[in-house]
């Protein structure tokens, strides 16, 4: 039987690249931002793009934060991208402005130290030794597109140096994960990724 995995949708626009990754790996996908089948869903996939703010926003519109609450109060299987892994911080700070999060990992998301913004393309990560989410991916790089991120390593934490700042670019927290980078855009590393977590609690 297929793992059941809903891609929650609110209005981020990376949803269909998202369950078409997820449908490769094997899983059978709902693009969804029906409350009950978020909830019922042995996986739940966060995506994001854009802004902090917005994306809060949208989570909020949907009624996502009761279930995303109900899910991590669970440690139930889910798995944050890009913006949708940044709101599982505290807050996130956009043009000056504070948005808080969800607070499931302690720590901020700020803006990159860098002088050329985005950071936007490949990059290679580099992860704990213990690692799951990144197991037999050894030095592939990953796809990013982003101005901010979190700085303060939570749990099982890897991390990405662009120009002079070293930020973090995936937690791993039991089947809870997230990346900066989106998977669904890594080609075969960020599938890889993908299917270590799914296989991590199936």
């Amino acid at each position: 039987m297929k793992p059941r995995i809903v891609v929650l949708d609110y209005g981020s626009g990376n949803v269909r690249s998202v369950q078409r990754a997820l449908q490769r790996i094997g899983a059978e996908v709902t693009v969804t931002a029906d409350a009950g089948a978020a909830l019922a869903a042995d996986g739940l996939v966060v995506p994001g793009v854009g802004a902090f703010a917005a994306c809060m926003a949208g989570i909020v519109r949907v009624g996502g934060i009761e279930v995303l609450r109900k899910r991590l109060e669970s440690r139930a299987p889910l798995f944050g991208i890009c913006v949708g892994f940044q709101v599982l911080f505290d807050y996130g700070v956009e043009s000056g402005v504070r948005t808080e999060g969800l607070a499931f990992w302690s720590g901020g998301v700020e803006r990159l130290a860098a002088a050329v913004l985005p950071h936007m393309g490949w990059n290679t990560v580099t992860a704990p030794a213990d690692t799951v989410l990144f197991r037999g991916v050894g030095a592939e790089r990953f796809y990013f597109v982003h101005s901010y991120a979190p700085h303060t390593p939570t749990g099982n934490a890897a991390l990405t140096r662009y120009e002079d700042d070293v930020f973090v670019s995936a937690v791993e927290d039991g089947v809870v994960v997230g990346t900066q980078f989106h998977p669904e855009k890594s080609g075969d590393a960020g599938a890889v990724v993908l299917r270590n977590w799914m296989e991590s609690w199936t």
